[in-house]
């Protein structure tokens, strides 16, 4: 099994003896995807594909946008992007055309989204879900904006906000109930940031398809939750990396103190999936997918560069290391 990692200087192949290689030489790779074959890349400077499984890339439409994650399906071909400043898009052709959805950018609220850092930037699409069942039903989660959601396609829009929290970071939908979908959040709101109270950061979940929304993190610490992925396999696990505030690193003078936490009971109750070294964890975590080859495992990247196999009984194997910031993995089968 070759892992691609996207990292803040590019896009590296890790190779089943756990050597990697320099594949992409973009500033920074924020998300990795599969569609029909075809890779796709969303950079800093664009979407990128590859048609040769990794080898070789060319850009790939969206241009003048960061592309902050792409979702595959639900049909053959169709692919969206969201981007910074936020943007939806989408593609009915494995992502070598594209097409905005422009009614987007007139959603509820969508002049004052913003990300509150100095100078503040334009907010970022940075979190899709389309339903499986229905293409027209679409959650884009906003940082910061909220979950802005459409059962028409983009005709209407309707915008929700998780405990009143708008800092949306990565959103799922529970595998074998589409109208069940987890949010992850941090203390960013529109003017400013929130103070660091229970309630204000965390998991929150959703069972009527996002109009309403629980708080799930009651007594998790530490609750800035970021990176975010649901096993298609059962019992369908909920893994989530959660740290102090949105800055904390590997750089800190004791560490990120992060933490990688999984449920399977829809965020009912949630288990330490650290060993003894990641316990709390010096690095902080980016990049998080499933592991196919390891039912429940998934696959983790850090801030200080390496990339761990991680099972689901907390066993944690290094298959990289020197690399940049990860922030983003895809694993090839075959």
């Amino acid at each position: 099994m070759t892992i691609l990692a996207g990292t803040g200087k590019g896009l590296f192949a890790i190779d089943s003896d756990h050597r990697t290689g320099e594949v992409l030489a973009e500033r920074t790779v924020r998300d990795l995807k599969n569609s029909g074959g075809r890779l796709l890349a969303g950079t800093d400077a664009g979407l990128f594909a590859s048609e040769d499984r990794g080898r070789t890339w060319r850009p790939s439409g969206i241009d003048e946008r960061i592309v902050w994650q792409i979702f595959t399906g639900p049909y053959a071909g169709e692919v969206y992007a969201g981007t910074q400043p936020a943007g939806l898009f989408r593609s009915k052709d494995d992502g070598r055309t594209w097409n905005e959805i422009d009614s987007f950018a007139h959603a509820p609220d969508a002049e004052r989204w913003c990300v509150p850092l100095r100078p503040p930037q334009p907010g970022r699409a940075r979190a899709l879900v389309v339903d499986h069942a229905d293409s027209r039903r679409i959650w884009v989660g906003v940082e910061v904006g909220g979950v802005v959601s459409t059962n028409d396609g983009g005709g209407k829009w309707r915008l929700d906000l998780p405990g009143g929290n708008p800092d949306i970071h990565m959103m799922v939908a529970h595998p074998a109930r589409p109208n069940v979908l987890f949010a992850s959040t941090g203390y960013g709101r529109i003017n400013g940031v929130a103070e660091q109270t229970e309630g204000n950061a965390g998991m929150f979940r959703s069972d009527d398809s996002g109009a309403t929304w629980q708080y799930v993190w009651r007594g998790v610490t530490p609750r800035y939750a970021r990176p975010l992925c649901v096993d298609p396999r059962p019992p369908y696990g909920v893994t989530v990396g959660a740290s102090p505030t949105a800055f904390s690193s590997f750089k800190d003078a004791d560490g990120a103190h992060a933490m990688l936490f999984r449920s399977d009971d829809l965020g009912a109750t949630w288990r330490l999936l650290g060993d003894p070294a990641h316990s709390p964890s010096p690095a902080n975590f980016h990049g998080l997918v499933p592991d196919p080859a390891s039912p429940g495992g998934v696959l983790v990247g850090t801030d200080s560069g390496e990339v761990w196999r991680v099972s689901d009984t907390a066993q944690w194997t290094q298959i990289a290391s020197g690399l940049p910031i990860v922030w983003s993995l895809l694993a090839m089968t075959s």
